[in-house]
């Protein structure tokens, strides 16, 4: 090929390569200003940041994004000096795979040490960025770092994967990249709804999200119009919620009140928690619970209504610490 003709061939590939990625770019979401961090574990606070991308390839620079310390968890692979990397960024839709990643801690090495938070050392969320197929499951971890979980995306689309976790002598972390099933797709738009039926269950959502206010929730779970009093643990607790905003993903993962076995907690039907999220706006809750020795999800989708008391601009500001 003359020098000509191998210009132009050169000339339509990087056409392509920035068609698509701006294609990507406009699947990760709205951008917008961050703000201070609320008290949960995994917690949202403020607005969604500047940026988000998905880590590629096993190392720790194609498209690992920083995150500023004041951004909700879950926007970037990059957090308090620990980075989420995946070996390949890329699944195959509707097949099972080997989902692998690692997590580089400060040194540049691969953490080997986690603490056990609710029975894991690793909890990983994954639902498409249209807030479809979520899963939680749970990865095993190799003697050099690598964390590997059987995962299958069911449909093609633009993926987000959460890896939640501590580090031994650390803080809870909750990380995210993005993961591409190819293939062309339709996002799905989700009603707000507060009632959900899966396998027979129905299960209702009550209580109102304010944003920057702790926010009771009850679950309550029945099965063919009876109300289910033997739910099983899971997690060491009856059910887990996760919450993300729509628009951007920002995640929240809240545990429930009490304890299965603390002599107070009853198992089921009612389920409650206390969620804070940081803004206005509408939230998939998605709820794991354990009956039957079947865990199921059931999903709402839910918007804020009010708001917090706005603070008095005499007081000082206090600092928020993610804690």
């Amino acid at each position: 090929m003359n020098t000509a003709a191998k210009l132009s061939a050169y000339g339509a590939a990087l056409a392509l390569v920035v068609t698509g990625a701006y294609a990507t770019g406009t699947a990760v979401g709205p951008l917008y200003t961050a703000t201070a961090d609320s008290g949960a574990h995994g917690a949202m606070s403020g607005a969604a940041p500047s940026g988000d991308g998905d880590a590629g390839h096993g190392d720790t620079h194609s498209g690992t994004v920083a995150e500023a310390a004041d951004q909700p968890a879950g926007l970037a692979s990059s957090r308090g000096s620990y980075t989420l990397t995946p070996t390949d960024p890329t699944l195959a839709p509707g097949t099972s795979e080997g989902f692998t990643f690692r997590i580089i801690g400060p040194d540049g090495t691969p953490v080997t040490a986690f603490d056990v938070e609710h029975d894991k050392r690793m909890h990983l969320i994954v639902v498409r960025r249209d807030t479809t197929g979520f899963q939680h499951v749970h990865p095993e971890m190799a003697a050099d770092g690598t964390w590997a979980v059987p995962l299958v995306l069911p449909a093609a689309g633009s993926y987000r994967a959460f890896a939640d976790f501590t580090p031994t002598g650390g803080e809870g972390t909750t990380l995210g990249v993005d993961v591409a099933a190819p293939g062309a797709f339709e996002p799905v738009t989700h009603q707000p709804t507060r009632t959900a039926f899966v396998d027979g269950y129905e299960v209702q959502l009550s209580g109102d999200l304010v944003a920057g206010q702790a926010s009771p929730l009850t679950l309550t779970v029945r099965k063919d119009g009876q109300p289910v009093t033997d739910l099983q643990p899971y997690l060491a607790a009856y059910g887990h919620l996760v919450a993300l905003r729509e628009g951007d993903l920002a995640y929240l993962h809240v545990h429930p009140e009490g304890t299965p076995g603390d002599g107070r907690t009853p198992a089921g039907p009612e389920i409650r928690f206390v969620a804070e999220v940081p803004s206005g706006g509408s939230y998939r809750l998605f709820l794991d619970f354990q009956h039957s020795g079947v865990v199921r999800t059931a999903e709402f989708t839910a918007a804020t209504s009010g708001s917090a008391p706005a603070a008095d601009p005499g007081a000082p500001a206090e600092h928020a610490d993610g804690h």
